[in-house]
């Protein structure tokens, strides 16, 4: 069983919520860091999380490690900031691996839109959150949420159909 479990007792174990979850949180952070930087932030992000599991907050498991992983990645922008640019050519992004793992030609669209609305469109359709869960990752209300995934959306069928 996935999505969103109940519990009254506590949290779920920690690798139940990892199976629920992991997939949907990895998917929104190859959209969000992109490929070469996913799976570092997920593991960083699950290692945070189990370090703080026992805290939990048992009605939005989801929305918690959303959140977590949205500050590992705002954490992993600002360490590439840092980082030495190569000099040479590199190879473009996304990679015919890349693309395949994304499925659709429109995450290139997405990753042009302006950033609270990426980050608003790759949660909703990448991470399958509500306009609730992206209101308290995002740290806005769940009305500024919705906006954003709205106008998200509606540059991007602007975009589909002018090409």
């Amino acid at each position: 069983m996935t999505g969103n479990r109940t519990h009254t007792e506590g949290p779920p174990p920690f690798e139940t919520a990892l199976e629920d979850h992991g997939p949907r949180l990895h998917a929104w952070l190859l959209a969000r860091v992109g490929p070469s930087r996913a799976d570092d932030v997920f593991q960083e992000t699950m290692l945070a999380a189990l370090a703080a599991w026992d805290r939990v907050p048992v009605q939005s498991v989801r929305a918690w490690l959303f959140t977590i992983a949205r500050n590992k990645a705002i954490d992993e922008q600002r360490r590439d900031a840092n980082r030495p640019r190569p000099e040479g050519e590199v190879d473009s992004w996304p990679s015919a691996e890349v693309a395949e793992r994304l499925e659709d030609p429109v995450w290139d669209q997405v990753r042009e839109l302006p950033e609270k609305q990426r980050i608003a469109v790759t949660l909703r359709f990448r991470g399958d959150l509500n306009h609730r869960e992206i209101g308290t990752v995002m740290e806005i209300s769940e009305a500024a949420a919705r906006r954003n995934v709205f106008e998200g959306v509606k540059r991007l069928r602007e975009r589909i159909e002018d090409e």
